[in-house]
This record gives C-alpha cells, sequence and structure tokens, in this order.
C-alpha cells in the first residue's frame, strides 16, 4: 500500500491570487446595494443570491477574473470549504476574510482535491480537474492541517481498496510502514503464533483464509511509557463472506470495507504521532478475513477466549465481535487512562441512525459527553445509544460464558456493544464506536468509498485532554 499523495492543494504566495470575499444569503440582501452598480448588474445577471456552495467571478475592465464573490452558510463548516474549492477553476485564492475555524477552513479546502485514483490510467478517467489553490489564512497551523489530511486519506485509502490487494498481510504492511515513519515499534503475531500467544478468537475467525491470508494481531506502541495510556483499537475484518452464516451476494459487495475501524484507527494513531501528542500510544489491529475452507469455524462451537469467557458461536458473520474481543481483552489488562475502540459492526446501527451518524456506546458517561461535544465541534458526530444492561440477557449460551448472537433480532447494536462490554472490566474510560465507514452519496471533499468517520472528533478530544 503506497501512501497517498501528500501534495497538498496550497499556493505558495498572494500575490496574484484571487480574493474571496464571502456572504451569506441574508448579508448579500443587505449589503449587494453598496457595490458598484457594474458588480450589482452582474451578480442579477449571473444569478448570484449568495446561496451556500455558490460563487460568482467578477470581471475587470479586460474581461479577466479579479476577484471571487462566495455563499457560505452562517455557521461555515470544513465541507462548506470544500464545496467552494469545487466550485472554482484551476488557479490561486486567498480568503477576503478571517475564517471562523482556519484549519477547518484549510482542511476542508485540501479534501476538496482527494481521490482514490490507484485504479485509473488517467486524470481524465478519474474525473478530477485541476485543483483550486488556497493561500493558507494566517491563523491555519499547517502542520496539523496536513497531519489531519494524511491521516484521513491514508484511510479512505485502505478502506476503499478493494480485498484482494487488501488482505491482512497488506493491512499489516500498512501499519509497519506507518511505525517506521514515526520511529514506533510494531509488533505482528501472525497465524499459530496466536493460539500460542493466546488470541484464540482471532485465530478461530481468521484461519479457514489462504495461507498468505492468514490472521494476524498488529501491536504499535509509540511515546514515553511515563506518558497517559491511551489505546486504540479497530476491527480489522479484510473481507467477511460471513463464514458458514454465509452472506448473499448483496450483502458482500461492500465487505471490503469491513476493516473500516482499522483503517480510521491507524489513521488516528498517524495523526497523533505526527503531532507528537504527548500520550503513550498503543494501537491494536486485529486482522482476519473471515473465509469459508474445511476449517471455517461453525455455528455451535465454543472457544476459551483471551480473557478466560467461553464463546458459543450462534452466527459466525458476528465475528467482528470476536477478534475485538480478544484485542480488547489485551488492551484492557493494562489499564489504559483511556481505550477507544471503532468498528464496522453492525447493520443495526445504520438501520437506527444511517450512514452518517456512528452510534457511540460507552460505560463512562463523562468520556462519551466529551465525545458527543467534538462531534459537534468538528462536524464529525456521533450519536449515543445506550449500554441497556437488561439486554444483556439475550447473550446468554447454554452451554458457556455468552453467545455471540443471541436468539433474538432485536437490539443488534446495543447487544453487540454489550458483548465487547464483558470484556473491559478493568477500564473505567472506554468508548465503542459503531461506523459506516463509506460515503455512498458523493458531496464536495467526500467522494464515493471509504470514509474516516470519527477521526476528527477522536482527534479533537485527545487534543483537548493532552496537550
Amino acid at each position: 500500500m503506497k501512501p497517498p499523495a501528500l501534495k497538498l492543494p496550497f499556493a505558495e504566495t498572494s500575490a496574484k491570487a484571487l480574493p474571496i470575499r464571502s456572504f451569506t444569503a441574508a448579508q448579500w440582501g443587505k449589503d449587494s446595494r453598496r457595490e458598484p452598480a457594474a458588480t450589482r448588474a452582474w451578480a442579477e445577471a449571473q444569478g448570484f443570491a449568495a446561496k451556500p456552495g455558490q460563487v460568482l467571478l467578477l470581471p475587470d475592465a479586460a474581461g479577466r477574473p479579479r476577484a471571487v464573490l462566495a455563499g457560505l452558510p452562517e455557521q461555515a463548516d470544513l465541507w462548506s470549504y470544500a464545496a467552494l474549492a469545487a466550485a472554482l477553476p484551476e488557479g490561486d485564492y486567498r480568503l477576503d476574510f478571517q475564517p471562523a475555524n482556519a484549519d477547518d477552513a484549510a482542511l476542508g479546502w485540501a479534501l476538496a482535491g482527494y481521490r482514490f485514483d490507484r485504479y485509473r490510467k488517467t486524470q481524465a478517467t478519474s474525473g478530477a480537474k485541476p485543483l483550486a489553490r488556497l493561500v493558507l489564512p494566517k491563523a491555519a497551523n499547517k502542520a496539523r492541517v496536513q497531519a489531519i489530511y494524511e491521516a484521513m486519506a491514508l484511510a479512505r485509502d485502505l478502506i476503499t481498496t478493494p480485498s484482494n490487494d487488501l488482505g491482512p498481510a497488506e493491512l499489516a504492511a500498512a501499519a509497519q510502514s506507518v511505525a517506521k515513519r514515526f520511529k514506533a515499534q510494531c509488533r505482528v503475531i501472525t497465524g499459530e503464533q496466536l493460539l500460542k500467544q493466546n488470541y484464540p478468537l482471532i485465530h478461530m475467525v481468521g484461519r479457514a483464509a489462504a495461507p498468505q491470508r492468514q490472521p494476524r494481531l498488529i501491536d504499535i506502541t509509540w511515546g514515553s511509557p511515563k506518558a497517559p495510556k491511551v489505546t486504540l483499537v479497530g476491527k480489522g475484518v479484510c473481507f467477511d463472506s460471513g463464514g458458514l452464516d454465509i452472506k448473499p451476494p448483496a450483502g458482500m459487495l461492500m465487505m471490503k470495507k469491513d476493516m473500516g475501524g482499522a483503517a480510521i484507527m491507524l489513521g488516528l494513531a498517524q495523526a497523533i504521532m505526527a503531532l507528537k501528542l504527548p500520550i503513550r500510544l498503543r494501537l491494536l489491529i486485529p486482522a482476519v478475513e473471515n473465509a469459508i475452507s474445511a476449517d471455517a469455524f461453525r455455528p455451535g462451537d465454543v472457544c476459551r477466549s483471551r480473557k478466560g469467557l467461553t464463546v458459543e458461536i450462534g452466527n459466525t458473520d458476528a465475528e467482528g465481535r470476536l477478534i475485538l474481543a480478544d484485542a480488547l481483552a489485551e488492551a484492557d489488562g493494562e489499564k489504559p487512562e483511556l481505550l477507544l475502540n471503532a468498528a464496522t459492526l453492525t447493520g443495526a446501527a445504520r438501520v437506527a441512525l444511517g450512514p452518517d451518524l456512528p452510534a457511540l456506546f460507552s460505560t463512562d458517561d463523562a468520556l462519551a459527553d466529551a465525545l458527543l461535544a467534538a462531534g459537534r465541534v468538528t462536524g464529525d458526530p456521533f450519536w449515543r445509544l445506550p449500554l441497556h444492561s437488561p439486554y444483556r440477557d439475550y447473550l446468554d449460551s447454554k452451554v458457556a460464558d455468552i453467545n455471540n448472537a443471541g436468539d433474538t433480532p432485536f437490539a443488534g447494536s446495543i447487544t453487540a456493544a454489550l458483548f465487547l462490554r464483558d470484556f473491559v472490566s478493568n477500564t473505567k474510560a472506554w468508548a465503542h464506536l459503531d461506523v459506516y465507514a463509506w460515503t455512498a452519496r458523493p458531496r464536495p471533499g467526500r467522494p464515493a468509498g471509504g470514509e474516516a468517520m470519527g477521526l476528527r472528533a477522536l482527534l479533537h478530544i485527545l487534543e483537548q485532554r493532552y496537550r
């Protein structure tokens, strides 16, 4: 996996950059009368009313562009600036105003140029157009913008890459590349070594895959051992056939993205290291392919987990929570100050909240409130769902400590979260994110494909807590 193209669409100098003046629709309705008559006439002729996303190039006497009028909403976010960048022709531009959040303005502008072009022969076949370049606002932190863009691009690229080119081995290689870049330690436990080192659930889910796609546990550590310990865990199912409880064809079409939680957490870890946050970071990614072969695990099987709890397999298509259980048990054993996991875990969360809202579960109300606030501030939102303890009965097993799927179709995202909770007993501040990790409806800055949902909000809370 090659790193994403890192050259961002920023201009080096403002000498020839066209100024962009912004208005809300209400402001334009009130202030347009102060504009020169020629400007008002041109705007009226072009139908410019400063609606969000509208742009108007103002010509000089020779017909060349001299400035830009832009419509922005009352609360312009990074996607507003992505829409602005996407609407402009190639050239250099500068903002003739101070955005409320300069980093968001720059990041949105950069994301307008993101494309996944790995399988395109030419720029023409990708549908990309030459980029408008922005002179960075004075208040923007270029290093921070670059770090977040690179993290999001890495996650998006990994999620969008098809499974024939991104199996457990390739996901591990991507993680090793990130670790090497930031001089972090990276250990990868592979195949039968998972059994020898007591990760039986990860091994069980991934053992049916081809030899070159053996299951793995990717383990990255970085930062001072004396710093506060923050552990990230991401679900890395590189393809999910459903196992012996096989998915229908339509259910398999998107399963290359079932490692979205791993990609998001790897991108977040990269941003943390790039920004040198003062934490002791650990990243755990169980990476598997849930395949079908003579060695596939079966409904009704019982396996002892790393934590010691026995798990009965009610459904082989509920495999993500199994591999997370072993990884969370390992993370929880160190009692980190903060434990965060992300996973494309349940369709039930999408039915409840749709594709844009990750479901948030947490054992810590203060942490949940902080994450919700971070989501609002960054425009990278979550919606909290309850860890409703009475539903834990749905996971009761007649032969083991817990069943991975239970016997009811109700509350699927909640019961999945309750399953994970059984493997986190030492860590007070734990949060689980059930994410879609995909953009199906393309918008400026968000082309169809993998999406790093929650990454910016998680980074925000870490920056606020650990400065």
